[in-house]
């Protein structure tokens, strides 16, 4: 029997594209908590989101790094995050659009979702076999339960009188479904944050019991004039809580204290050795104040702060491994210290072992290191840029040359050696911002670090350089606080501030970007002021 066409389309296929859409979303979400779940037999960063947006990150010209640093701030891994959220949910509802049609197709592209995720968790530093576990097993169940739905979202509707049209589509069977699948990925990422949470805990308590031995060389006390106090200028010291974090670690490492091991080893290294936080603690602790800067960080951005920092002086420990200076004969010019999430970064071995306090911090203002900060133990190295000094969660430091080893950053065209640049900031009066005319306190930061600042100086509208009052110096390789007082005029008006460091070097007014090794340039403010 031949039947007629009538030209109307089937009243169930609308239908069915809507509930395949859901399929696909309900099929991503069980098979990420199935993923999670199953990341916590192995380890948080082969979590699918994490050991992707890390992939990303990898492979991100430096360009676009900074792009999205200066767009988005301390804020750029949580759009990372989301932004691969979004491109999971496009990706999961064209699966279910897709197995509505084609049911093996769409339930194949689910599971290759899960296997770019595999791809991408064993490309990770540090990554083995078992890195690929948890999305392919994510990548399973989502196919499996896109299957699942999408055969009861093409069951008809059982026909009885008085029922729904013909073609119409089973919607309670499907809703049954869908609903004990998201009562799974509930129950199944419930189970997940609880795991997470009992991995975490030994690491949490071994902080919370960490208690720190006083320092055999303490700090001087802060000079009473270092901190200016002026509304809208930054502290002289940085509360852990404000202290700006760079990194690449989409999931912050979570280390237990009690078994941390820190490997030294490489060329020159007569005496290798490997050692627990006992052990490096029942070595002299030194306190040192130091400002750290990221690289990253802008002609006036936000990327510096200042701490007292507690650790072990890592020359020291170079030293008892036998390790000497290439100056001194030594075998090794690059330090490369490896975190636990397989960041790896490269140090000049000269300038740890130069006579500046670089340190193997196990503390930061009083406290043991919050594990945003790299606890039990980082590195501090003052006057050079993080990426090339500061590494967080170490665990590994290795002696090699520059010539056999490029370090993370490197080979993303960063420089492979990067001392601090002179840099000012104007943090008070605000750009843009309207102030009264009148005496107005124009004040900031200035750093230099292991040289020091001697001079600032401040500039109206390209006018003469005008010297301001300086904060109390706290040794070399720490920030200072400067203030200068202006009278101000009414009109609009732009500001511009300049260092010069110790060794009798005046900022430079040559404007550079961050790459590669630091931006340049005065930083200027334009001002409203009401008459």
């Amino acid at each position: 029997m031949i039947r007629a066409k009538t030209g109307r389309a089937d009243p169930g296929r609308p239908g069915r594209y809507a509930l395949g859409a859901v399929s696909g979303l309900l099929a991503a979400l069980a098979g990420l908590a199935l993923a999670q779940l199953a990341a916590t037999a192995v380890r948080p960063e082969a979590a699918p989101v994490t050991a992707v947006g890390g992939a990303v990150v990898d492979r991100t010209p430096a360009a676009l790094k900074e792009w999205a640093i200066r767009q988005f701030g301390t804020d750029d891994k949580l759009a990372l995050t989301l932004g691969i959220g979004a491109a999971l949910a496009a990706v999961a509802i064209a699966a279910g659009l897709l197995a509505v049609r084609h049911l093996p197709a769409g339930t194949a592209l689910a599971a290759a979702f899960g296997a770019l995720g595999a791809v991408a968790a064993i490309s990770r530093p540090e990554a083995t076999w078992k890195d690929a576990l948890p999305s392919l097993s994510g990548g399973l169940t989502a196919a499996a339960i896109l299957y699942v739905l999408v055969r009861a979202a093409r069951r008809p509707h059982p026909q009885s009188p008085g029922a729904a049209a013909p073609g119409a589509v089973d919607r309670r069977g499907f809703g049954r479904l869908a609903v004990a699948a998201l009562a799974l990925s509930a129950g199944t990422a419930y189970a997940a944050r609880r795991l997470g949470a009992f991995g975490d805990a030994g690491a949490t308590a071994s902080r919370a019991g960490l208690v720190l031995p006083p320092p055999a060389v303490p700090a001087p006390p802060v000079p009473a004039g270092s901190d200016l106090r002026i509304p809208g200028a930054a502290r002289f010291v940085t509360p852990n809580r404000d202290f700006y974090r760079v990194d690449t670690a989409l999931v912050v490492p979570r280390v237990d204290a009690d078994t941390w091991r820190l490997r030294v080893y490489g060329d020159g290294v007569s005496r290798p050795l490997t050692l627990d936080l006992r052990e490096l603690l029942t070595r002299p602790l030194v306190e040192h104040d130091a400002t750290l800067t990221c690289v990253s960080n802008e002609v006036g951005g936000p990327y510096a702060g200042n701490a007292r920092w507690l650790g072990v002086r890592l020359a020291d420990l170079l030293r008892e491994a036998g390790v000497r200076p290439p100056s001194q004969g030594g075998r090794a010019d690059q330090l490369v210290a490896r975190s636990v999430d397989g960041m790896t970064i490269g140090t000049p071995v000269e300038a740890v072992m130069d006579g500046r306090e670089a340190l193997l911090a196990v503390g930061m203002n009083g406290e043991p290191l919050p594990f945003r900060h790299g606890f039990p133990v980082r590195m501090i190295v003052p006057g050079l840029y993080g990426y090339v000094s500061a590494c967080k969660w170490l665990r590994e430091l290795r002696l090699t040359t520059f010539t056999a080893y490029d370090a993370y950053w490197v080979r993303r065209s960063w420089a492979r050696r990067a001392p601090v640049k002179t840099q000012s900031r104007i943090d008070t009066p605000r750009s843009f911002a309207g102030v009264a005319a009148g005496r107005v306190a124009v004040a900031g930061v200035a750093w230099a670090q292991h040289r020091g600042i001697a001079r600032v100086e401040v500039r109206v509208d390209a006018g003469p350089w005008r010297e301001a009052r300086l904060g109390e110096a706290d040794g070399d390789d720490t920030w200072r606080q400067w203030v200068w007082l202006w009278e101000a005029a009414a009109g609009g008006h732009t500001l511009e501030v300049r260092a010069t460091d110790r060794t009798g070097a005046v900022q430079t007014g040559d404007r550079a970007g961050t790459v590669p090794d630091g931006a340049t340039g005065w930083h200027a403010v334009t001002v409203r002021v009401r008459g």
